[in-house]
């Protein structure tokens, strides 16, 4: 079997590669994200994949990206952060611009697929994953197999109601894991760690311009490490809702693996050990009952690329 080509759509960049059949990558090209999305994002798809394709005798394509994708992997059934896609066949679409079958996946599917192949998960026939990101996503592997369900939108595991009435989600309901898991949390756990405690803020808001709008999470997290108060029990807060999350959809699912992905695992034990701590303690008969290990991503950002690519061969 020849190569394969894997997309991977994010806010910024739209990024593929040439895979083989050990997960490597041989080659990339990127184009910036077009902020119109539709047509234009279509488009630039179609671009990187081409270029790509002059360069090595390819059999077929997988594109990830954030959205509800039909059980066919053909339509976007819905895109909420990517404007002009709700309802399109980009199968049919990017076929006819690149001239090579495709095959369109959820991006954390792509990730948890990647993992399970290629890093974390590797050798793992019962796996879940969580993207930490702007919100929660979510892949699970069954039986060696990428889990989808009836209408190919299972896993999307950031809309798990984990509060009652909670906080009002971009989803509409109210009280869903991503508004307490999520990056953008840890950015409010941050600004309630701040208000509370004045006096030990300044070495953090001084890694930035000195307001909390002028900190990064990688800021938070170097400053974490460097044993900061303030970040460190942001972290911990945020670790301790993941771990609701984990200890909820583990008592359903009982995966051998949990892997944690997404730019919040750069804090690495920091992360990890509170989402440890608080799946135990939220898992039913957790004395008993055996847990799954929980570890962090190792493929980073070419997760998805690697396992959509991956995908395309299926």
């Amino acid at each position: 079997m020849g190569y394969t080509i894997g997309v991977d759509v994010g806010g910024t960049k739209v990024l593929g590669g040439v895979v083989d059949e050990s997960g490597k990558v041989l080659a990339t090209a990127r184009r910036e994200t077009p902020k119109s999305g539709g047509t234009a994002l279509t488009q630039a798809i179609a671009d990187v994949a081409n270029e790509l394709k002059n360069k090595f005798e390819i059999d077929s394509v997988g594109v990830s990206a954030a959205g509800w994708v039909s059980s066919d992997r053909k339509t976007m059934l819905a895109t909420p952060n990517i404007s002009g896609w709700n309802g399109v066949n980009l199968d049919y679409e990017l076929t006819s611009l690149i001239g090579l079958p495709v095959a369109i996946e959820n991006d954390a599917n792509s990730a948890a697929w990647g993992e399970a192949r290629f890093g974390a998960a590797k050798g793992k026939s019962e796996v879940l994953l969580l993207t930490i990101g702007t919100g929660v996503g979510g892949g699970i592997v069954i039986d060696g197999k990428l889990h989808r369900g009836a209408f190919g939108i299972a896993a999307e595991v950031g809309h798990i109601r984990v509060v009652p009435d909670g906080l009002l989600c971009g989803c509409g309901a109210k009280g869903c894991l991503e508004q307490y898991a999520a990056g953008s949390a840890l950015m409010r756990y941050i600004r309630t760690e701040i208000s509370a405690h004045t006096d030990k803020a300044a070495d953090l808001l001084a890694r930035g311009d000195g307001t909390i709008e002028g900190l990064t999470g990688q800021m938070i997290t170097e400053a974490a490490r460097a044993g900061d108060s303030i970040a460190l029990k942001s972290f911990q807060t945020l670790g301790t809702w993941i771990g609701v999350g984990v200890a909820s959809l583990s008592v359903v699912l009982d995966p051998e693996i949990v892997v944690i992905g997404g730019g919040v695992i750069d804090a690495g034990e920091i992360l990890l050990k509170p989402i440890r701590e608080s799946a135990k303690s939220h898992m039913p008969f957790s004395e008993i009952l055996p847990m799954p290990e929980i570890v962090g991503a190792t493929l980073g950002n070419e997760a998805g690329l690697v396992g959509v690519a991956d995908l395309a061969r299926l």
